[in-house]
């Protein structure tokens, strides 16, 4: 999924141009009230008001359909054709059964699971708690991304042909709710033979799965999904996606989307758009899921991360001076127009705030603020020995800091510029730098930065997930997932694994060790929140309405096919809405 907004061509009067333009414009006039173009099988032969077109998480071709290798499968992978034992819900911060109809901790150390009765595969074979012991014990493969889990999951086997049981040396319970609605379930009958690098890497381009709809084909631009109507969930859970077709276009640009959007060949732009205030006021019958600012829900949290093993990085106060010199608000104004918000300073997303801890905040927590930035650098040390208004090192010797984003990603480009400007109102040497995201990549994996942005970790079910980013131990010689900025704290992260082990029903025991955790963050800030990235989502009522929003009655599940977030709400988004003509 794009994690993060993208902007190419951040001109919403040019797109609006384009897409008012036919014939010979710059927009096709393929790519009008008719699909987009480039269907296999002749596109003319999916009836319109039965297909749903998205755009928003791939860039390029489909890759694979491989859901095991998680990061860059095709959209829908998992979610539409694979299935998880578990959903869960956001906005009443519980599990929704579905592969499994129930689970429990039987002891300190062992969670069963009840697989439903009646789930079939798509070439009609049952699934059964085989399937789901031979998925699990996939991550026995060394290089496969949930090994992990057997750090501290001893086993797992088919009690019988409806239960499985897993059997661990510790109760990882923040951890364990997670991998319940994130590890997709694939056929042993099919996997079983397979080798480790085709289990890994292969394309898996004849994907069978449990999910409501069934791989149809690809072409360079998309992917084309049917509904299956032998799907398990109409009966056991009551609920139909009502698409027949999913189409998901790879669209080179957010202006392309716009076009397609406004000219309703898209129904679901999840592309960072542009003058989003232009087009849910404008009559172009596009909405979000609120009607003014921030138009979207939140889904990750932006920060900047300063390498902590540079000097003066490694200097928490230096830390909270950078922090108090960066105008955000600038930032959520000028770059995105506010459709972001500015972080608390714990950086917890607005779903998670029941878990901030305001005295903590009210203690430790930090705002914008030149002149504070400036007292805080001077009591520690550094100051402006040269008069050129920069401070210097302690040991008299220059401070250049260099701010990387990739090039491309312009509202970061223009988000580092901004830090960087206030930075040096404060009297700190910030220069952006823009490398090709390849080489950030490395950059970033083997601690070659000063400064960097980041936004790895989504929304989920605990705020687990984000601690664990930021304190994760111990660190290596290639960060490739966490703890870009190296920060060790032993304390930090023997708090993070005690959170770890609290029960997630336990509400008042998760916040006795976040508030512990949060002071810590905010003391030695080894992570600085800028801003919630949004849930980027902006629908046509063309086709399809009853899209999510806030306003009273309507759906309130996540308007979103990024990988990932299907499991979160954008299935069951899929299940509410509605043709534009019932």
């Amino acid at each position: 999924m794009r994690k993060r907004a993208r902007i190419l061509v951040p001109l919403l009067a040019a797109a609006l141009a384009a897409a008012a333009c036919s014939g010979g414009g710059a927009t096709p006039p393929s790519q009008g009230a008719g699909p987009p173009p480039g269907n296999p099988g002749n596109p003319g032969s999916l009836p319109r008001n039965e297909t749903l077109y998205t755009t928003g998480t791939q860039w390029g071709p489909p890759a694979h359909f491989n859901p095991i290798r998680e990061g860059d499968h095709a959209t829908g992978t998992k979610g539409l054709v694979y299935e998880t034992l578990f959903h869960y819900d956001p906005n009443t911060a519980k599990l929704v059964p579905w592969l499994a109809e129930s689970g429990s901790w039987t002891s300190d150390t062992v969670y069963e699971a009840k697989i439903r009765s009646g789930v079939t595969w798509s070439d009609g074979k049952p699934l059964t708690a085989k399937d789901v012991a031979f998925s699990y014990g996939l991550g026995k493969i060394g290089t496969i991304s949930f090994h992990n889990l057997y750090d501290w999951l001893k086993s797992v086997e088919a009690a019988d042909d409806r239960t499985v049981r897993f059997t661990f040396s510790k109760a990882n319970y923040q951890e364990w709710d997670f991998n319940l609605y994130s590890r997709v379930i694939v056929p042993e009958h099919i996997w079983a033979g397979r080798s480790e690098e085709e289990v890994l890497n292969g394309a898996n381009d004849k994907p069978v799965g449990s999910g409501a709809y069934a791989y149809q084909s690809h072409d360079q631009d998309r992917v084309v999904y049917v509904r299956r109507d032998d799907w398990w969930g109409r009966s056991a859970l009551g609920k139909e996606p009502r698409p027949r077709y999913i189409v998901d276009v790879a669209t080179p640009s957010n202006e392309v989307a716009m076009g397609m959007l406004l000219q309703k060949g898209l129904d679901l732009s999840n592309n960072f758009l542009p003058g989003v205030a232009n087009l849910v006021k404008g009559n172009f019958g596009i909405t979000t899921f609120y009607d003014q600012p921030p138009y979207m829900l939140s889904a990750n949290t932006a920060w900047l991360v300063p390498n902590t093993t540079r000097k003066p990085m490694d200097d928490p106060a230096f830390r909270r001076a950078l922090a108090a010199s960066i105008d955000t608000k600038k930032i959520v104004e000028g770059v995105y127009g506010n459709l972001v918000k500015v972080a608390s300073p714990t950086g917890l997303l607005p779903q998670w705030d029941q878990f901030v801890d305001q005295s903590v905040v009210g203690a430790a927590g930090f705002a914008f603020d030149t002149a504070k930035a400036r007292r805080t650098l001077a009591d520690a040390g550094y100051r402006d020995r040269d008069g050129d208004g920069l401070v210097e090192n302690k040991d008299g010797s220059k401070i250049k800091l260099t701010l990387i984003v990739p090039t491309g990603w312009t509202d970061w480009m223009e988000a580092a510029r901004a830090i960087a400007t206030s930075a040096k109102a404060a009297g700190i040497d910030v220069t952006p730098d823009f490398p090709d995201f390849n080489a950030l990549v490395e950059k970033r994996s083997k601690g070659d930065f000063d400064l960097l942005v980041n936004n790895e970790r989504q929304l989920s079910n605990t705020p687990w997930t984000y601690y664990d980013y930021v304190f994760q131990l111990p660190v290596n010689k290639t960060q490739n997932t966490v703890n870009f900025g190296r920060y060790e704290n032993e304390r930090a992260w023997k708090l993070v694994q005690q959170l770890n082990q609290v029960r997630t029903d336990d509400v008042a025991g998760m916040k006795t060790v976040i508030s512990q955790i949060q002071r810590i963050h905010l003391d030695e800030m080894p992570i600085i929140p800028l801003w919630y990235n949004g849930l980027w989502a902006q629908s046509s009522v063309a086709t399809w309405k009853n899209w999510p929003s806030a306003a009273q009655g309507a759906p309130k599940s996540a308007p979103v096919l990024w990988r990932h977030w299907l499991e979160l709400g954008g299935f069951e988004t899929l299940t509410q809405i509605q043709p534009a003509g019932s």
